[in-house]
């Protein structure tokens, strides 16, 4: 690669003097050596990221931050980290996990009845360390033992980054992660380990992981019930219809989505899902979807 010198220094405003043609050499970097396409996502949100990582590199000016990433895999590797771990904590949004227990949940079983199912999925999308997962885990194990009985329930949670989903697998958490977790939840399903806290054995054993990309089709899972909550934001409105009507496509007809609470449906996706809640960004997909 024969990349033009752009000697711009870091000024203070950075990111939002970010020039664009620094952002095309960044994309071009990671996109021939990662093969990692930054295309999708908001340049607010990338250059925020790559501001963080050059900052913590001391670069002088974003040239020096790109040489750096051209000889130093080490960085690349960093960087792409950066720009997909997201931090969760167990029952963000509790409102929304009190909606899926007392309502959707019930709801959502006894369809499974009435269609003579014996076996349903829920999936956890862009899932980071697995505080998402093991949430809707313990809900079921709390409230729907005779459930968990009568159907084999699978809780898959995906992924782009490989690395959080080894820390997710471990179940280790800082207390920060557990400050929503109600009392009774926390004495009975973590143990202290240190200065983190550990999940029990069997709530873990509820989560199926895998490393999994968006904008592979073939990733995406048939399931009943999607969380992809705090997901879309990262990216531009065009990729978040694709995104919604991909996972219209695994769903069923009076299958549940689940979104972030500032984010909603786009664009012909729309037509797609009945709203269930509004508050709640909870939607079903309704019988007229063609797809």
């Amino acid at each position: 690669m024969n990349y033009q010198s752009l000697s711009v220094s870091l000024p203070e405003d950075f990111p939002s003097s970010f020039p664009e043609a620094a952002l095309s050499r960044i994309r071009e970097i990671l996109k021939v050596s990662r093969n990692f396409d930054i295309g999708s996502y908001k340049d607010k949100y990338i250059k925020r990221r790559i501001a963080i990582r050059a900052r913590a590199t001391r670069c002088r000016t974003i040239d020096d931050y790109c040489e750096l990433l051209f000889r130093n895999d080490g960085e690349l590797d960093l960087l792409v980290k950066g720009l997909t771990i997201h931090v969760s904590q167990f029952f963000r949004n509790r409102s929304a996990f009190d909606k899926l227990e007392r309502e959707i949940l019930p709801v959502l079983f006894n369809r499974l009845r009435k269609e003579g199912r014996q076996s349903t999925t829920f999936w956890s999308v862009g899932c980071a360390s697995g505080e998402e997962p093991y949430t809707l885990a313990m809900i079921l194990a709390e409230s729907f033992p005779a459930e968990l009985k009568e159907f084999k329930v699978t809780l898959m949670a995906t992924d782009i980054n490989r690395d959080i989903i080894d820390v997710a697998k471990k179940g280790l958490y800082a207390s920060d992660r557990l400050r929503e977790v109600p009392d009774a939840l926390r004495e009975c399903y973590f143990a202290g380990a240190g200065e983190r806290f550990c999940l029990r054995d069997d709530i873990r054993a509820m989560v199926d992981f895998a490393a999994a990309d968006l904008f592979d089709s073939s990733s995406y899972v048939e399931s009943d019930l999607v969380l992809c909550r705090n997901v879309l934001i990262y990216f531009e409105r065009g990729e978040q219809e694709r995104i919604i009507q991909r996972l219209a496509n695994v769903l069923p007809t009076e299958g549940i989505l689940v979104l972030g609470k500032a984010e909603t449906l786009v664009g012909e996706s729309r037509r797609r899902f009945t709203t269930v809640c509004p508050v709640e960004r909870i939607y079903m997909k309704n019988r007229f979807s063609i797809y």
